[in-house]
C-alpha cells in the first residue's frame, strides 16, 4: 500500500527553527519564585556533591536540600511493538505489568504535599506504549492543571483523527514520534510488527488538527534511532521531517545491551554510535563515566504503580526507593536513608552500579 501523502508544503528551516525556539521557552514557563529557588539549590548541591566526590578524602555526601525538577511517570508498560532491545517488546520485566491510574498521577502532584509545586517538567512516559492506556490524555491534563511542562514519547500507531484532536486539546507541550526508517523493510527492521504507513497516518493526522484547532502545540517531534539497518537513510529521513512538516527532527543513538561485531543494530559509521572498541578489542561504551550524574540528582521516576526509581535506565525497577502513593510519601522517599545511600554511590563509584555502566549520562546520544 502506498504511504499517505504529505500533509503541506516543506516546512522551511526558519519555520522549524522558530518552533524549536518557542518550545525551548514553553520549557521555562512553569518557573516562578518557588521552583527558581528550588533548582539553585539543586545546582548547588549538585557542585558540592561533584566536590566531595573528587576530594582525596572522600567525604561524605550532604543531605538533599531541594527536591526534583523533573519526573519521568510511566503510563505502561504495554506495548504492541516487539524491538529487540526493548524489555517491553521482549515481554522481559520481572516486575508487575499494567497501566497508570489518573487517580495516582493526581495525588502524587496535586495537593499541598504535591509534587506539582516544585516540578517544572513532566515526562509521562518510561516503558511501554503510552497511548495505550486509555486515560492518556486525561493524565496529560492533571499535569498541565498543575502547570507543568509536558512530553510523552509514542509509536504512534493508535492515533486516529479523532484521537488526535483529543490529544491536541488535552494540552501536551511535546510530542515525541519514533520513526526508525524511510521504507517499511527499514522500519520494521527494529520496531518489529509496526507499520511505517501508521506511523505518517498518524503525523498527518497529528499536524491537520493543530491547524484545525488553531495550535502550536505540540511541539512534535520525530525521533529516528539509527542503527545498522537504517543509518543509510539518514539523509532521506532528514529530507521527509521538511516534506511532512513536523517542528523538530533528532537522531538518537542506539543503547545496546550486547554490542560485537557482527551485531545487526551496531552503526558502520563511527558518529552513529555510542560504542568503541577497547584496546582488546572488545566493544565499550564511549564514556569517560564519570563519578556525577546530573540527570540522577535533578529527576526521579514513577512506575505505573508507584514504585520511585533514581534513573530511567532502570526499566526493570531493580534500585527501588519505595512506594509513593502520593506526593507525601514521595517526598518521604526521596530524602530517605536509602536514596541517600544510592546518590553517594554515583558520586564515589558510579562505575560499579550496573545500570550505569552501559547509560548515556556523559555519552554523546543526539548525532
Amino acid at each position: 500500500m502506498a504511504s499517505p501523502p504529505a500533509p503541506r508544503p516543506e516546512r522551511t528551516d526558519l519555520s522549524r527553527g522558530w518552533a524549536k525556539w518557542r518550545d525551548r521557552k514553553a520549557r521555562f514557563a512553569p518557573l516562578d519564585f518557588r521552583k527558581l529557588a528550588n533548582a539553585a539549590a539543586l545546582w548547588r548541591g549538585f557542585r558540592a556533591a561533584d566536590a566531595s566526590g573528587k576530594s582525596n578524602s572522600r567525604e561524605a555526601l550532604s543531605p538533599m536540600q531541594a527536591w526534583p525538577m523533573s519526573l519521568s511517570v510511566e503510563p505502561t508498560t504495554s506495548c504492541n511493538l516487539r524491538c529487540p532491545e526493548c524489555p517491553s517488546g521482549l515481554r522481559s520485566f520481572t516486575r508487575p505489568t499494567g497501566m497508570l491510574d489518573p487517580d495516582r498521577l493526581s495525588a502524587l502532584l496535586s495537593g499541598p504535599a504535591g509534587l506539582g509545586r516544585d516540578l517544572v517538567y513532566l515526562n509521562l512516559y518510561f516503558q511501554g506504549e503510552p497511548y495505550l492506556n486509555p486515560g492518556m490524555d486525561e493524565l496529560v491534563a492533571i499535569g498541565k492543571r498543575e502547570g507543568l511542562y509536558v512530553s510523552t514519547s509514542t509509536n504512534a500507531h493508535h492515533i486516529t483523527p479523532e484521537r488526535a484532536e483529543r490529544i491536541i486539546k488535552s494540552g501536551i507541550d511535546r510530542l515525541i514520534i519514533s520513526i526508525d526508517g524511510a521504507d517499511q523493510e527499514a522500519y520494521s527492521a527494529y520496531r518489529v510488527g509496526g507499520k511505517l504507513e501508521k506511523v505518517l497516518e498518524a503525523t498527518r493526522h497529528i499536524m491537520d488538527a493543530k491547524k484545525r484547532l488553531g495550535r502550536r502545540a505540540p511541539h512534535v517531534v520525530w525521533q529516528f534511532l539509527v542503527v545498522g539497518t537504517n543509518e543509510h537513510q539518514l539523509p532521506t529521513m532528514r529530507q521527509m521531517a521538511r516534506t511532512w512538516g513536523v517542528d523538530e527532527f533528532v537522531v538518537k543513538t542506539a543503547q545496546l545491551d550486547a554490542p560485537r561485531d557482527d551485531h545487526p543494530l551496531l552503526t558502520q559509521d563511527p558518529r552513529l554510535r555510542r560504542y568503541d572498541r577497547d584496546p582488546s578489542g572488545r566493544w565499550v561504551l564511549r564514556n569517560p563515566m564519570p563519578d556525577r550524574c546530573w540527570r540522577m540528582w535533578q529527576g526521579a521516576v514513577v512506575t505505573w504503580d508507584g514504585q520511585v526509581v533514581p534513573c530511567c535506565f532502570d526499566k526493570d525497577a531493580t534500585h527501588g526507593m519505595g512506594q509513593a502513593e502520593d506526593g507525601a510519601a514521595f517526598r518521604q522517599i526521596w530524602h530517605s536513608d536509602a536514596y541517600h545511600a544510592f546518590r553517594e554511590s554515583v558520586f564515589t563509584h558510579r562505575a560499579g552500579i550496573d545500570m550505569c555502566r552501559n547509560c548515556s549520562e556523559g555519552t554523546e546520544v543526539w548525532a
